[in-house]
């Protein structure tokens, strides 16, 4: 399938900013059945300054500097996308969990594709106890990792109320745990959270979903935006599988991949500071239209 992706983020500001530093995360990845086609980004006002490396995910970061005086600052990705990628059945085998908690911890590269460091806490996923037993729950002894984590999976699904008012990236991830309700980011926060608990590699993803779904199948929650889901190590043999807590779905061709870190730390699409201006008003429009 390809994709024709339209990413555009909008700020306002109450007086006016005279010097922005920004980061962007906007370029799709390529690998694991994905290819990156085209990408292009548009910036205005016109950035002084623009330099752009891979970080140590992989992930295109462009550094962008504004100098002038600007009231609205637009970024504007375009991204063309091939997907092609066939998940395991939900039913598939697949080896015992703690055998793969085993492996994972004797890994000896420390590279970014090393389950190694997906296991350990990070900046906006503590390893909290009431949620490593939640998780403990999908995860008898002896279990397959992968049937694990689809049960897994399908309760956050079921027990969590998707609501986009509930929280914002800074509801730390216990408050989103008590609670119940969150978005795609605090789902997959939570699974990944519990995931860790049990010593199991598990990344977070950031991308896109498709906007029109197919024919007779309901939209899938979070299309309007950047969404989230999880990325679990299960073994040398199936190696990373995409899981969505938001829609339980296994991430097959409707999922278009941006960045993958230990958090929505890592991959924020933009982020960064300005000087000039108390308040700012923040619109993110995304289309996800399928060409071929």
């Amino acid at each position: 399938m390809i994709y024709d992706i339209r990413h555009v983020t909008t700020y306002s500001y109450e007086s006016p900013v005279s010097f922005a530093r920004c980061t962007l995360r906007l370029e799709p990845k390529s690998g694991d059945g994905q290819e990156l086609i085209s990408h292009h980004v548009e910036i205005r006002p016109r950035p002084a300054d623009r330099q752009a490396r891979r970080d140590f995910f992989g992930t295109l970061t462009e550094s962008v500097v504004i100098e002038v005086s600007h009231r609205n600052l637009r970024i504007d990705s375009r991204s063309r996308v091939s997907v092609s990628r066939t998940p395991p059945a939900r039913d598939a085998l697949s080896p015992p969990w703690e055998s793969i908690r085993d492996i994972a911890f004797e890994a000896t590269s420390l590279g970014p594709s090393s389950p190694v460091g997906y296991v350990f806490a990070s900046p906006l996923v503590p390893v909290l106890r009431p949620v490593s037993a939640y998780a403990a729950m999908s995860f008898v002894t002896g279990a397959g990792i992968l049937a694990g984590a689809i049960d897994l999976m399908h309760r956050i699904r079921s027990e969590f109320r998707y609501d986009p008012k509930a929280t914002v990236i800074s509801t730390p991830l216990n408050e989103v745990f008590d609670k119940r309700h969150g978005v795609c980011q605090d789902f997959a926060h939570v699974m990944i959270a519990g995931l860790r608990g049990l010593g199991l590699p598990a990344a977070y993803v950031s991308g896109y979903l498709r906007t029109i779904p197919p024919l007779g199948q309901p939209r899938l929650q979070g299309a309007d935006a950047t969404h989230a889901w999880v990325s679990l190590w299960c073994g040398p043999e199936l190696g990373w599988v995409g899981l969505d807590p938001t829609n339980d779905l296994l991430v097959a061709n409707d999922h278009i991949v941006l960045a993958m870190g230990r958090d929505f730390s890592d991959v924020s699409p933009v982020d960064g500071i300005i000087v000039g201006s108390p308040k700012q008003k923040l619109g993110v429009a995304v289309d996800v239209l399928l060409v071929e």
